[in-house]
């Protein structure tokens, strides 16, 4: 059906890769557990926008001009790997700011740090990963009949679904962050620290971006 060889194969994989954990999911998480679930359906939206760009981007057949342009593509992926890790300072300052202050007086606190943003921080995620294009030309096209008049169609299909498992995905990881807000809120070091924690990863999943072959 629409060109699509083993739709059971492609769920299973789908839904497998969206569960490892990455920066999108982590900053989506992070944003529900700090400020709430509204927020974090706002973060969720920059991923949906940013991972349809790609797609579409890749039917468009950028992924090949990547690789005729390598120049270029390195120069991409090492801006994307600069902001991972710029985002990832920015969690560590904070976490190291509500550490400060664990043990001060609810009414002298400082105003807990906000992602004024999230949309646009993770729809900046997205966009920043040019390894993202060359994945799903490569993921989708095991999937995709040659013999189909009309493989466009196959990649819209494959990518819908992508998209269903990724909301249903996150909105599950926006849940949990927002029952995690209450506990941060009574044990203000547990918070410091899993924020702490959040930068630290941002910062190596940069790294292993800079590094990264295509």
């Amino acid at each position: 059906m629409f060109g699509i060889t083993d739709l059971t194969a492609y769920l299973i994989g789908t839904t497998v890769i969206i569960l490892l954990p990455g920066p999108n999911s982590l900053f989506v998480l992070s944003v529900a557990a700090r400020q709430g679930v509204r927020d974090g359906y706002r973060a969720a939206a920059g991923v949906m926008v940013g991972d349809t760009s790609l797609m579409l981007l890749s039917v468009l057949g950028v992924a090949a001009l990547a690789k005729t342009h390598p120049t270029a593509y390195l120069a991409l992926r090492l801006a994307g790997a600069a902001y991972l890790a710029w985002l990832g300072l920015g969690l560590l300052r904070a976490a190291i700011a509500a550490w400060r202050h664990a043990d001060a007086p609810a009414a002298v606190l400082p105003a807990p740090a906000r992602e004024p943003r999230p949309f646009r921080r993770t729809l900046g995620i997205c966009l920043t990963n040019p390894k993202a294009i060359l994945f799903f030309v490569s993921f989708f096209i095991q999937f995709v009949d040659p013999a189909y008049p009309h493989p466009a169609l196959s990649f819209l299909v494959l990518g819908l679904i992508l998209q269903c498992i990724s909301l249903s995905y996150l909105s599950l990881l926006i849940f949990a962050g927002s029952r995690l807000a209450a506990r941060f809120a009574a044990h203000r070091r547990l918070a410091a620290g899993g924020t702490g924690f959040a930068g630290l990863l941002f910062m190596a999943f940069g790294a292993k971006l800079a590094t990264a072959s295509v």
